[in-house]
């Protein structure tokens, strides 16, 4: 699971994008064969509901967009890290 190493001053922590990059590689390893949307979605089902939040909340900012599926738009931001960081 994804380690904390930021604390926000709210009790809850921020994940990296390379904590991100080694859950995504790791739950890809176990999930050979699968589609990277289906990754993303496995890793956000996987990091719970504030990393969810996290990731949904980043999302919806960098679209500029005030409201939407937070489930969806994380596992958006999980794939957009993924491909920015694999030059994609």
């Amino acid at each position: 699971m994804l380690g904390s190493t930021r604390p926000d001053g709210h009790g809850a922590e921020l994940v990296t994008d390379e904590e991100l990059v080694v859950e995504f590689a790791l739950t890809r390893l176990d999930n050979p064969g699968v589609e990277l949307d289906e990754i993303a979605a496995m890793v956000v089902r996987r990091v719970g509901p504030d990393r969810m939040l996290q990731f949904a909340s980043q999302n919806l900012a960098v679209r500029g967009e005030l409201r939407g599926s937070a489930f969806d738009s994380a596992v958006e931001c999980v794939l957009r890290i993924v491909l920015k960081l694999r030059g994609d």
